[in-house]
Order: structure tokens, then C-alpha cells, then sequence
């Protein structure tokens, strides 16, 4: 009967591993053909804030920490590498490359004072430290101030792929996008990410087992410094420019809830959440009701319906788990 059991918990396995990469790979191929079917320009930003939003789901999602924040890392990048791509002349990667050490080690600075706090005291700190960058980046001179950095040259990514070519630029985001993705689910599925999980659910335990609390909560707020960094400094070479737009409190808002609709605490459900608000911005920009009202409207009506989010629902409902897939919230 034992034996039996384990067969038929085996196949259950290999079927919903082979519809997951099934999923997966249906998935990867519809990024792939996208550019030939849709503006390539939406595409990019769709992917550049499906990246900056699973990288905050990984201290939201995965660690329980709610930062107010992380437009710090998302504009700082954005800033880092478009002054240095337009006035040092660097090359993108390398641009890209500053932009992100600059995002983690305003992470290191940030999470050395925000960890130190749990709950709404840490999210207020995040908030308080996120408003001080803003208003340097207002005030310092090579941000250029409220005009921000404008005209950011793509170049030419390892000296000879030409940037300026839409469909170039388009597959270059995507591997940075893939990249980002899969650091995310090593970084999840490691012992320091069951750790990190451990702690969202009982840090009290955690502690008692003799795990430096402060020092995973400061790695996986770097972590997520660094790759929503990532997004920003690609999207400043997309776009070619960084504003105050990108440090401003408003984006943090915007990831959180991109976040919560696709679902926290999922790999793809961020993704999900990115693409419903980036479409609804792009598609209804020209509409004369507020976009910001549609989004709220949106948002309430997820938060009724979905609770654990889009993705999060799907998962935990009878086709979800049918088809192999779990929510670990």
C-alpha cells in the first residue's frame, strides 16, 4: 500500500512539473514573439517594472518586511547610470553595472537603520530615509534637478549590439528581465531564503534557533535593493532620461500595488500585477477619466474578490493545485 502510495505521489510530481514547465516555456516563447505583436517601447517598461516589483515582493513576499521605500533604489540606479553613461561615457553594462552597486549600497545604509524596527515603525523609516533621498536628488547638481538627466545615450551593449535599434534594445531587457527572475527563485529556493520565510512566519523562532535575525533581514533588503536597482538602471537606458519621478514616494506606492494585485509571496504574481497597471496607464492615458481613479477602482475591487492577489488565488484554488501549483504565502 506504501509503495503504491509513493507511485501514484511520484506521478502526481512528474505531471505537475511537466505542466509547470509547460507554463513555462508557452511563457517564455509569447516574450519572445511579443515585439512583432506590440509596441516594443511598452513591452520594455512592462518587464523593467515586472523586475522592480519582484524585487520588492522578495522582501515583502518572502521576508514580511513592508518598505515604503524602494523608489530610493529604482530612481538612484536610474540616476547612477544615466549621469554615468551620458557624462563619463560609459558603456551601457557598465552603466547599468554602477547603477546597481550605487542601489545596494544605498540598501546597505537603508536597512542598517530600517531593520532595526518591525512593523509600521519599519515601513515609517523607509519612508522618512526614501523623502531624504528625493530632496537630495532635488538639490544635487548632477541630477540636474527637476528637469533630471535627459538625452542618456544607449550605445552599444558589449561594444558592436547597436541599442538604438527598438528590437535589440527589446531582447536585451528580456535577458536582463530572465536574469533578474532566476536570481530571484535561487535566491528563494537557497537555505538562506528558507531562512528568510522562517522568520516572515515566526521570527521570535528564528531567533530562538540561533539565526542572526538582523543579519537576513539586511541581506535580503540588499537583495532587493540591488535587482530593483537593476530595473531602474535599465529603464533609464530604455527611456533615455531619469527624473524625480523615479524617487519619488508615488513609486513606491505604485510597486506595492502592482505587488499586492498580482500576489505576494509569488514568483510570477508580481509580474502579473506589473503588466495589469502598466497597461492600464499606457491604454488609458489618452482616456479623460483619471488613469489613477481606474487603478484605485481596480485595486478595490482585487482587494474584495482577490485576496491573495490574482495569481495568489489561482494558485490556491481547486485548478491551481490540480495543475501542481501551491501558494506559499
Amino acid at each position: 500500500m506504501t509503495d503504491i502510495t509513493e507511485t501514484l505521489r511520484t506521478e502526481k510530481s512528474r505531471t505537475a512539473f511537466s505542466v509547470q514547465a509547460g507554463f513555462l516555456l508557452v511563457g517564455l516563447l509569447l516574450l519572445l514573439l511579443a515585439p512583432f505583436f506590440f509596441y516594443p517601447i511598452f513591452l520594455m517598461k512592462l518587464l523593467c517594472f515586472a523586475l522592480f516589483a519582484c524585487a520588492f515582493n522578495l522582501l515583502l513576499g518572502y521576508t514580511g518586511l513592508l518598505s515604503f521605500g524602494h523608489a530610493t533604489f529604482f530612481g538612484g540606479a536610474a540616476y547612477f547610470t544615466a549621469y554615468t553613461v551620458k557624462s563619463w561615457g560609459l558603456p551601457p553594462e557598465l552603466g547599468i553595472l554602477i547603477g546597481v552597486i550605487g542601489a545596494a549600497f544605498l540598501g546597505l545604509v537603508m536597512g542598517f537603520f530600517a531593520i532595526r524596527r518591525q512593523g509600521i515603525y519599519f515601513a515609517m523609516i523607509t519612508l522618512a530615509l526614501s523623502q531624504m533621498f528625493f530632496f537630495f536628488c532635488l538639490q544635487a547638481e548632477f541630477t540636474e534637478g527637476e528637469d533630471g538627466i535627459q538625452s542618456v545615450p544607449r550605445g552599444h551593449l558589449f561594444g558592436f549590439i547597436d541599442l538604438n535599434d527598438s528590437t535589440n534594445m527589446y531582447y536585451f531587457v528580456l535577458a536582463v528581465f530572465l536574469v533578474g527572475i532566476l536570481i530571484i527563485w535561487r535566491f528563494i529556493n537557497s537555505p538562506f531564503g528558507m531562512i528568510l520565510k522562517s522568520i516572515r512566519e515566526n521570527e521570535s523562532r528564528a531567533i530562538s534557533l540561533g539565526y542572526s535575525v538582523a543579519r537576513y533581514k539586511l541581506g535580503a533588503f540588499v537583495m532587493s535593493a540591488a535587482l530593483a536597482g537593476l530595473a531602474g538602471a535599465v529603464k533609464s537606458i530604455v527611456f533615455q532620461f531619469a527624473t524625480l519621478t523615479d524617487v519619488a514616494w508615488q513609486m513606491s506606492g505604485e510597486v506595492i500595488l502592482m505587488t499586492l494585485l498580482g500576489g505576494i509571496g509569488t514568483l510570477i504574481g508580481p509580474v502579473f500585477g506589473a503588466g495589469l497597471v502598466v497597461a492600464l496607464e499606457n491604454y488609458l492615458a489618452t482616456s479623460e477619466f483619471p488613469v489613477t481613479i481606474i487603478t484605485g477602482i481596480v485595486f478595490m475591487i482585487c482587494v474584495l474578490i482577490f485576496r491573495r492577489g490574482i495569481i495568489g488565488e489561482f494558485y490556491a484554488s481547486r485548478l491551481g493545485r490540480k495543475l501542481g501549483f501551491v501558494y506559499r504565502r
